[in-house]
């Protein structure tokens, strides 16, 4: 903005001096103005009264007026509502409402590498298992299989058993990993 304020001023300046030595080089003293001259004038005032224009109304014309600012909320005042009406959250989507999250990936792709193991089997329940039962069934494995309990290292039993717990016991997670899991 100052860049073009700075334009105006010297096209203005420019101005007001080619319209001075005009004047001087006339002998007769009267005012004669060329076409060529009249065409700069005008052009340089009709520039400055925009850029004024522009500079004063540049708020205006910046800012997006939305429904908030045409109603007089009383909640303005305290800053409340933009916390729970702003335009900025219209688009936003909760992680994981979309249908293909990472975790659907995952599971596609150990299916169809054959890779996906069967959680089922793992701690042996059922597939109609309720969530009482998968929970029971986890916590009596999980006391067996213990490292600090069997003083073995089966970390990766461990691993394993929690990972199906933690597929199995979400209902999500169950039904995704139904839907992908294939019986060989």
């Amino acid at each position: 903005m100052k860049q073009f304020s700075i334009f105006i001023i010297a096209l203005l300046i420019l101005g007001t001096s080619q319209i001075g030595y005009a004047q001087s080089t006339n002998l007769n003293m009267e005012l004669e103005v060329t076409d060529e001259e009249k065409i700069i004038l005008f052009s340089g005032f009709a520039i400055a009264v925009i850029g004024i224009f522009l500079f004063l109304a540049r708020d205006i014309i910046l800012r997006r007026k939305t429904s908030y600012d045409r109603i007089d909320h009383e909640s303005k005042n305290e800053k409340t509502y933009e916390k729970y009406h702003s335009d900025w959250g219209d688009d936003y989507e909760e992680l994981g409402t979309r249908k293909n999250t990472k975790e659907d990936k995952e599971f596609r792709e150990a299916a169809l590498n054959n890779e996906l193991p069967d959680y089922y089997e793992i701690l042996g329940i059922p597939k109609d298992s309720t969530q009482e039962e998968i929970k029971k069934k986890f916590r009596e494995l999980a006391k067996k299989t213990h490292p600090d309990k069997t003083k073995e290292d089966s970390k990766e039993e461990m691993i394993k058993l929690n990972n199906a717990y933690e597929v199995l016991s979400d209902k999500e997670s169950r039904e995704k990993y139904d839907r992908y899991f294939k019986v060989n």
